[in-house]
């Protein structure tokens, strides 16, 4: 792609020369500019705002490219908001591509690249707490917020809403394909910033979309797609479970040809397939059906991207994650159902929800026209086929029993699909918060603290009712402050000339940290916490990850499969005492999933928010996560199996991530021993082996902040279907060491519980007689096997470390401290290079 820059006029060029220049170069890459993309970009240029509402696939991307452009002649910064890291780090590629890396930076509050960059990559989070910390005073002349309908998520909207308050300098470009009715909005635009708000809005899609409501049964109604040109086709399921039966029940049918099944096959020949979904995905794969859903790991995501992309996939089952930001050529859209459950409801989809969706029919380039599809309940289509089948004999018809909806169904038809065609997207809900995070970045601007913070209290986009709420709340948090000494009120001199002078002084009595709400909001009391440990403790690595995970958002199918187990047990452990089922039943409630530290958390959260405020803003969720999967020496996959979270282990890979990156960042060096070193790396090195797209870029920043180029961004036309590799597993010296030696404990574990027929399934080589007979000569000499921290140390665990084979020997912990017996094995470097995980070869258990 030739460079825009390249194209770019002198600095300060007239609004004409800029609209050619980029009008130009646009015309040089094949690109002929859509009539509404004309039009915004040369109401950008002429230095409106602009609101562009317009259908999924008419190019809002090059938009927002000429206004960075835009911005870049004129000599201001601009910032490019979404709602996911994922898409800042994607567009944030894209953009080098076309700007340079010198000029593109990206804060993510995992790290930051280049951030004094003219162009900048980041969330809506990110560039709000920026808004309420700096005000005018932010060096930003132009703001590009992509995906702008999430303005209207309870939870995140405030985010959305806050850079058009505090921001008056900047000229906005809203986007999104479902804004609804813009009106009020654009004029509040223009009230703030003394700019024209230009809208670009309502314009025919440029791949026209055809709508049909089918009553054929669901297999039918794909064969029909298959057969008549529609494909590829994305089967919209609104639960994972859901989409993965899908793609079964799909996997018997003859979806591709022999040459796409041969095509693929060749492509995904060297792809590394490393977990039980993975194998499950590879198969579904092979007969041309992509699976795509938000629990999938990364790389098999980004796999079933670039197959569709490549036109091999006639079929993918996902969820609605489609809606945002999938960039494939889909033709056909078939929903599944019109309802979706919130997290609260079941429910029909909204027309916003819907129209999100089913814009990612037919895509520009590739089709002429798209075709969305809503199948039948399942119920409806049963009797239809049963009436059909009783033709006209009247005896038969009155025979037909008709089938019911299932209970709870939440009622949906034809006439619900029609509406939901010519629903014009919700107008946008403002959803305004005031929290102390907030407070405190606007205490600390300083200046007119009151003004400023009347102004975000009453001069939002909330009704009066709902500002006065807000006041209210503000008033309580300002009053938290002072009482807790962050905040001080000093009188002004009423005698002084200048109103300032006059005017109180509202001040903070501690700094903010330079990231104050940009990353993990509970770093500062996890920094606390830490001084509460033992660090002669046995267990003081663990609890340090202990303290870190508790700071992280929790992962719920994991923490769910972790209350669902315990509570078996619970319940087994309770019927073997006899408590009879009604009090079992109430026990079992107070059951739940692993909280290490709980108490001795949750009053240290306490003692430092009667001193920091701020922080109850914020939940502490202790949780076992990482810890867990350490202590039960399990693999990643192992621990998946173990909790039967298959379909969710893209969600475990995510939160391992950002626990290894809370712990590397959080965590002082000075408190790190080097068992907490060692506990960091291995899980540093677990994830990279199980997919390395979610540290390698990080760690590459981070390492080198000032080399944004050195990775490629995703969706490049060459990219290769099969990732690189991660680095050699034995390379990582202090990772390997601690995956060998819970390879051991492991065994330890198992032996403990004397499981002979685990251990032998470990070990088939060495046998369950030989496990027997050396568990049958520990048991004469000691009652048990240790398994606590103790039993774990480092200490205990011999290794001599050659070129190609390690060896080792794991001393039992016993209960008099005789440690006389122990395992010896072998470990084969090569072998665990190619398996991605410890090859551990145990060759005998013996006293010493």
């Amino acid at each position: 792609m030739p460079s825009l820059l390249d194209a770019a006029p002198p600095a300060g060029a007239d609004a004409d020369t800029v609209y050619l220049a980029f009008v130009e170069w646009a015309e040089s890459t094949g690109i002929s500019l859509y009539p509404a993309q004309d039009e915004a970009v040369i109401e950008i240029v002429s230095g409106k705002n602009l609101i562009l509402s317009t259908p999924t696939g008419t190019g809002k991307s090059l938009v927002a490219i000429a206004a960075h452009f835009s911005a870049l002649n004129a000599g201001a910064r601009s910032y490019y908001t979404a709602p996911i890291k994922a898409l800042v780090s994607e567009k944030f590629f894209a953009l080098v591509d076309v700007f340079g890396a010198e000029n593109v930076g990206m804060i993510t509050g995992d790290s930051s690249v280049n951030a004094d960059a003219p162009i900048i990559c980041c969330t809506a989070e990110i560039l709000a707490n920026l808004a309420l910390r700096q005000g005018t005073e932010l060096p930003v002349g132009q703001v590009v917020m992509d995906e702008f309908h999430f303005y209207a998520d309870p939870d995140r909207g405030w985010a959305w809403q806050v850079p058009l308050l505090e921001l008056p300098q900047a000229q906005f470009i809203l986007m999104s394909a479902t804004l609804g009715d813009v009106t009020e909005l654009a004029a509040d635009l223009s009230r703030r910033t003394g700019r024209e708000t230009a809208s670009v809005t309502g314009v025919e899609r440029p791949v026209p979309l055809h709508f049909f409501y089918e009553q054929t049964p669901i297999h039918e109604t794909i064969d029909d797609l298959l057969n008549t040109g529609q494909a590829p086709v994305y089967i919209v399921h609104f639960s994972q479970a859901a989409a993965m039966e899908r793609a079964q029940a799909l996997s018997s049918a003859k979806v591709a040809t022999r040459d796409q099944r041969d095509q693929i096959a060749e492509l995904i020949g060297g792809f590394r397939f490393t977990t039980a979904f993975g194998k499950t995905l590879s198969r579904f794969l092979r007969a041309g059906i992509g699976v795509h859903h938000a629990g999938m790991l990364p790389k098999y995501r980004r796999l079933v991207e670039q197959l569709a992309q490549r036109g091999l996939l006639r079929v993918i089952c996902g969820t609605d994650t489609l809606g945002v930001g999938i960039n494939v050529p889909i033709r056909t859209v078939l929903l599944t159902a019109l309802t979706k459950f919130d997290g609260t409801r079941m429910r029909q989809l909204n027309a916003r929800e819907f129209h999100q969706i089913a814009g990612r029919a037919g895509r520009a380039g590739y089709d002429t026209a798209g075709t969305v599809v809503a199948q039948a309940p399942e119920h409806e289509t049963e009797n239809l086929a049963a009436i059909r089948k009783a033709g006209d004999d009247p005896k038969k018809k009155r025979k037909i029993v008709r089938k019911k909806a299932p209970d709870g169904f939440v009622s949906w038809g034809e006439p619900s699909f029609r509406k939901l065609i010519d629903a014009v997207p919700e107008t946008l809900t403002s959803h305004m918060q005031i929290t102390s995070a907030m407070m405190l970045n606007v205490i600390g601007r300083g200046g007119d603290v009151f003004g400023n913070i009347r102004a975000l209290v009453y001069d939002n986009h909330e009704p009066r009712r709902r500002q006065r709420e807000l006041a209210l709340r503000a008033l309580g948090i300002y009053r938290t402050l002072r009482e807790s000494g962050v905040v001080e009120r000093v009188p002004g001199d009423p005698r002084a000339e200048r109103e300032a002078e006059r005017r109180d002084e509202v001040r903070l009595t501690v700094d903010l940290q330079p990231n104050f709400a940009l990353n993990q909001p509970l770093s500062p009391f996890a920094l606390a916490a830490f001084e509460l440990l033992d660090p002669e403790s046995p267990a003081f690595a663990l609890d340090m990850i202990s303290i870190v995970e508790s700071t992280l958002d929790d992962p719920r199918a994991i923490l769910g499969q972790q209350e669902f187990l315990a509570r078996g047990e619970a319940i087994g452990a309770m019927k073997a005492e006899g408590i009879e089922y009604d009090e079992r039943m109430e026990l079992v409630e107070q059951v739940t999933y692993p909280k290490p530290l709980d108490e001795l958390l949750s009053a240290a959260f306490e003692t430092f928010s009667a001193a920091q405020p701020w922080i109850r803003d914020f939940e502490l969720h202790p949780k076992s996560v990482v810890r867990d999967m350490y202590e039960r020496a399990m693999s990643f996959g192992e621990y998946v199996a173990y909790y039967k979270i298959a379909r969710s282990e893209g969600v475990v890979l995510r939160y391992l991530s950002d626990a290894y990156r809370a712990a590397s960042q959080t965590i002082p060096e000075e408190l790190k021993n080097e068992d907490l070193r060692d506990l960091i790396e291995w899980l540093g090195e677990l994830v990279r082996q199980v997919d390395s797209s979610l540290l390698d870029e990080w760690e590459a920043l981070r390492l080198d902040p000032a080399a944004p180029g050195l990775a490629q961004g995703p969706g490049s036309s060459d990219e290769p279907i099969v990732p690189p590799a991660p680095k050699r597993l034995t390379s990582n010296v202090r990772a390997f060491r601690i995956l060998v030696r819970n390879e051991l404990f492991r065994r330890v574990q198992l032996a403990a519980r004397e499981d002979v027929d685990a251990l032998a399934e470990l070990d088939p080589d060495f046998g369950a007689d030989a496990w027997s007979d050396a568990l049958d000569g520990y048991f004469a000499d000691h009652d048990e096997i240790l398994t606590g921290a103790d039993a774990r140390s480092s200490k205990l665990l011999l290794l001599t470390e050659g070129a190609e084979t390690w060896t080792v020997r794991q001393i039992l912990d016993d209960p008099a401290g005789d440690h006389d017996w122990g395992i010896s094995a072998t470990v084969d470097l090569a072998a665990s290079d190619a398996e991605g995980a410890a090859v551990v070869t145990v060759t005998a258990v013996d006293r010493l």
